[in-house]
């Protein structure tokens, strides 16, 4: 019988460098869909992604506190509509994050 391998270290040291805002799949697909699109606005937000008001509004709000995300607020046809755009901080730290999520699933392949 052969002994077990010892652990990947360095696979290990790479899950330091994950954006902990960005582990949570809400952030994280909030984040993505701002990539590919100019501005999303919190109704369509939450059709996409099938979220409550409560929680979206959560999410959205680390996200731009922590600089991920820049807000606008304006109306249409006399309503409120919020409008969300990735930052190029925020944009940054996605590259990062998803570099990192494809060397460790290159690792474990």
């Amino acid at each position: 019988m052969k002994p077990p391998a010892d652990p990947d270290l360095p696979a290990l040291d790479e899950l330091n460098l994950l954006n902990g805002l960005l582990e949570h799949r809400v952030r994280l697909a909030i984040c993505v869909l701002l990539s590919k699109y100019d501005a999303m606005s919190f109704t369509r937000l939450k059709q996409v992604l099938g979220e409550t008001d409560g929680s979206l509004g959560a999410h959205l709000r680390k996200l731009e506190n922590s600089g991920h995300l820049d807000v606008e607020k304006t109306y249409r046809n006399r309503r409120p509509v919020t409008w969300y755009r990735l930052t190029s901080d925020g944009r940054t730290n996605l590259r990062r994050h998803l570099a990192v999520l494809t060397r460790l699933i290159d690792r474990a392949e």
